[in-house]
């Protein structure tokens, strides 16, 4: 509750710093905006030539979509994960990046990490927004699920954002962090259906790595978000009351964690 009035204090700190991400992210590019589609379009072109036309994976049939096409499947995983791994990618380096601003200036400096969350939230709302036409012109009952859709989005921004809150932080303290990310990164993507349907997995692996690339929460996220997308249905109810207690518990965690390490962070940097 302290935290939650020091940022409410701190909103037009929160605010500058948000439009600040915004106004620079694409600054003198040519294409501007754009990039934010293009990048998780050149993954989708890229794994859809490897794994689609190389290896020959298909996707499952959308349920009751009845669209096939493996690029939109890509696009729908790849879109959430790219969101979940941008905040946590950003949030690692939001107190490093601003070392004389945390050393100089009293403010709550979860700003700095809730700011660059709302900003990734900008650039994913634009990029949803663009799937959703391109699946409902597909022939996916989209619309009806677009509220749920909205909600998974709220939820996944809680789930990164309490791990980017402990990320900021431990990078402060432990400087290889950002290092080891990037490999805990990597495994954490192949444990996440993203690029390949769960089913291929089935009796192919031990019981544990099973479990895991089923109920790891960015699989339920991105099975839920598949749901109401690429198949245009609902989310299995035992998904989404899973997904609402992880981002929950990784908030919870998240600030409880930065606020007992924060007076430390100016005499650390």
């Amino acid at each position: 509750m302290q935290q939650l009035k020091e940022i409410i204090a701190s909103k037009n700190l929160l605010w500058n710093l948000t439009l600040r991400e915004l106004r620079s992210k694409y600054r003198r590019s040519v294409l501007g905006w754009s990039w934010s589609m293009l990048n998780p379009l050149a993954q989708m072109a890229i794994y859809t030539f490897v794994f689609g036309v190389l290896f020959g994976a298909k996707a499952p049939a959308g349920d009751p979509s009845g669209i096939t096409t493996y690029g939109l499947y890509l696009l729908t995983g790849i879109i959430p994960w790219g969101f979940f791994a941008l905040i946590c990618g950003v949030g690692l380096q939001a107190i490093l990046s601003n070392t004389n601003l945390v050393r100089k200036v009293a403010f709550a400096r979860e700003s700095l990490v809730i700011s660059q969350v709302l900003f990734c939230f900008v650039q994913f709302s634009i990029e949803m927004s663009l799937v959703c036409v391109v699946l409902l012109i597909a022939g996916s009952a989209i619309f009806p699920w677009l509220p749920v859709t909205v909600l998974l989005m709220v939820l996944l921004a809680l789930f990164a954002g309490g791990i980017a809150l402990i990320l900021s932080v431990g990078a402060v303290f432990f400087r290889d962090l950002p290092y080891l990310w990037t490999i805990i990164n990597q495994l954490w993507f192949f444990a996440t259906p993203v690029i390949y349907d769960p089913k291929i997995v089935e009796g192919k692996v031990p019981d544990l790595i099973g479990s895991i690339i089923h109920w790891n929460p960015t699989a339920v996220f991105i099975r839920a978000f598949r749901a109401t997308t690429y198949h245009g249905r609902a989310p299995h109810s035992a998904d989404m009351l899973a997904l609402l207690l992880a981002s929950v518990v990784s908030i919870l965690i998240g600030f409880a964690t930065f606020k007992r390490l924060e007076r430390r962070l100016a005499e650390e940097l």
